[in-house]
């Protein structure tokens, strides 16, 4: 999996984040003129609320929606379908690559379906090209390290000073308080404390937390936390969400994948949804004003 192709699902699931988040604005809960915020005297209704949204986020989000409906269709039409298999593979390669948690915002569903589409796309782009299969063979000796997931672990973390504010911290845990409330009140790195101390997924091969972590982590248990673990910034107190084994892909798994890559490296021009709206015969509102 390229870079390119991990930035279309990022970009995707944002705004399909901002289209959930207009939709749910546009929804009729008291009328237009509902107040949703004050300051001092002053108001800011409903309608001007979804109208800031629309003006700032509405043309990429309609332009989204369109394409994941134009794609769908002409999948359709062309007998295009993505296993459930080749979705599982990507969402691992994405997790333990890029060290992404899908809890974040968005739940592993619309992480799902964005690469179902994205890879629906990749297909529709590329069904007209031949690859021969000494080529696909080659490729994947060549780059068989893209398909070997090593072993991973879904962590958060809170860092602390201090060993005694580790353990203070610890206790906290055990008579109840939230994990996440926790790290946004305590933890002094301040990225992951905006995640409620969640920072994706850790593997051997992520020096930053690999570590001081990982053995700290190997006997845990899902929703489990370490004791203190001395680092280089400090004490931190580590829990774990869950762990994917290490294993490695056979070629017959990524056939598939290996053909759309080459191909798109083989036709060396940039070509995006948008280029198939004439055939799924898009009309929108956004030509019409």
């Amino acid at each position: 999996m390229d870079k390119r192709y991990f930035r279309s699902i990022v970009v995707g699931l944002l705004l399909l984040n901002c289209a959930t988040i207009i939709f749910f604005l546009s929804r009729d809960s008291g009328g237009s003129k509902e107040v949703v915020a004050t300051i001092g005297k002053e108001t800011i209704t409903r309608q001007e609320w979804l109208g800031e949204m629309e003006e700032r986020y509405g043309r990429d989000v309609l332009s989204e929606m369109i394409d994941q409906k134009a794609i769908a269709q002409l999948a359709s039409k062309y007998d295009i379908s993505i296993s459930k298999k080749a979705v599982d593979r990507e969402l691992l390669l994405v997790k333990t690559m890029y060290g992404s948690g899908t809890n974040e915002n968005v739940d592993e569903e619309i992480w799902r379906q964005q690469i179902q589409y994205s890879l629906m796309l990749d297909e529709l782009l590329t069904k007209d090209v031949v690859v021969k299969e000494e080529d696909l063979k080659k490729y994947y000796e060549e780059n068989s390290s893209l398909y070997e997931i090593p072993t991973a672990y879904h962590l958060s973390h809170i860092i602390v000073e201090t060993e005694a504010e580790a353990k203070k911290a610890i206790e906290e845990l055990e008579q109840g308080t939230s994990f996440e409330a926790l790290a946004m009140e305590r933890s002094k790195d301040e990225f992951s404390a905006n995640q409620g101390g969640d920072i994706g997924y850790v593997s051997e091969e992520m020096d930053q937390y690999a570590r001081d972590y990982l053995a700290a982590v190997g006997n845990l248990k899902e929703n489990e936390w370490t004791g203190p673990v001395k680092t280089e910034n400090g004490y931190a107190i580590v829990m774990l969400h869950d762990q994917i084994k290490g294993r490695t892909f056979k070629f017959k798994d990524v056939k598939d994948s290996i053909r759309r890559q080459i191909a798109l490296e083989q036709m060396d021009v940039t070509t995006t949804a948008r280029d198939f709206w004439k055939e799924a015969k898009v009309d929108w509102f956004y030509e019409q004003n």
